[in-house]
């Protein structure tokens, strides 16, 4: 699996592991005090997802860019 592919599917990963912690933060919150670790938990997910969701934003410049510079066309 290529690199990029590898991004993409855990980046849908991240997604369905996210939403879920949100879920059970919000199922925590109706039924009382939450304990720290699940009103904490969907950070890191979110985290990872925002790295992922950055690489893949930047992705198509970054090649559109080098594709360019190696066919020698100037700007």
């Amino acid at each position: 699996m290529g690199w990029n592919k590898w991004i993409r599917q855990n980046h849908r990963w991240l997604s369905i592991i996210f939403t879920t912690t949100v879920i059970a933060n919000l199922v925590a919150m109706a039924l009382g005090e939450s304990p720290a670790l699940v009103v904490y938990a969907p950070l890191l997910p979110l985290f990872l997802l925002l790295c992922s969701g950055l690489y893949m934003f930047v992705l198509p410049y970054v090649t559109g860019w080098r594709d360019r510079r190696h066919a020698g066309v100037a700007e």
